[in-house]
């Protein structure tokens, strides 16, 4: 399948926006609202914390009204989802429709388990955009969320998803143990299925997180995003990030 593109109108609204706080002479303002609803979730990776770190309030889920308040404060154009696993909260849909009607460019991260189940709550639009979690090939993506079977269910959910028309990206974290040959062959897969483009970040290190051995120091992170980026290897692959965040990744910028 031929790889969607981004829509036109969202390069439009983050020119304008960036021109518009230009002029009001703002040297700081949010591009993206990065949206928690929740913390829970329905796996524990190897490389999260968040289960052990949130556990005081891993059952509170946000109410719908805080969401739209929240970002409505924020005022940047792009709304990224996350948690915890947003599909687990009972009102993501109605955020995410409200969001939507509101003309927000939303994305929302997913393991994709309970994409199949959201999909008739949440209809396509331009606006939304899902974002599924892929660490590698079928073993290393299976060994990174500790659970067998769920590369299968995102592959799915993500070929169900482009079929009924929704704009679908993929999230890839890259820690010390990720295998360069084996990504390779998996942003070719997703590329060749028909994703939007791959996102990509090196894990967080949390104190609370199973094997924190995993996580990259800054040397090694330059290291492998340096060969995982070589341009004579990623030919045809399709990365979202924004070229400078990519060119920080490898070394060659500071910020």
């Amino acid at each position: 399948m031929k790889p969607a593109k981004r829509p036109i109108e969202l390069s439009f609204r983050l020119a304008l926006y960036l021109l518009k706080n230009r002029l009001a002479g703002r040297k700081r303002f949010p591009l993206v609202t990065m949206l928690e609803p929740l913390e829970m979730c329905n796996l524990a990776c190897a490389g999260c914390g968040r289960i052990r770190e949130y556990q005081p309030v891993i059952d509170k889920m946000m109410p719908v009204d805080v969401a739209l308040d929240a970002v409505k404060e924020s005022g940047a154009p792009i709304v990224s989802i996350a948690g915890g696993e947003p599909t687990i909260h009972p009102k993501i849909d109605e955020i995410i429709n409200r969001l939507i009607e509101q003309k927000y460019f939303v994305y929302c991260c997913t393991n994709g388990l309970l994409l199949d189940r959201m999909l008739p709550k949440i209809p396509p639009s331009k606006y939304f955009c899902w974002v599924i979690h892929m660490d590698g090939m079928e073993e290393k993506h299976d060994e990174s969320v500790a659970r067998k079977g769920v590369f299968k269910k995102a592959v799915q959910g993500m070929e169900l998803a482009l079929s009924q028309g929704y704009r679908v990206c993929t999230n890839t974290t890259i820690f010390k143990n990720s295998d360069v040959e084996d990504l390779w062959e998996m942003f070719r897969l997703v590329n060749e299925i028909g994703v939007e483009g791959s996102m990509i970040s090196p894990g967080y290190d949390f104190e609370d997180a199973p094997d924190r051995d995993l996580f990259l120091t800054r040397q090694e992170s330059r290291n492998i995003f340096k060969k995982l980026l070589d341009p004579t290897r990623t030919g045809g692959m399709k990365f979202y990030n924004n070229p400078l965040y990519l060119n920080f990744l490898q070394g060659d910028r500071e910020y």
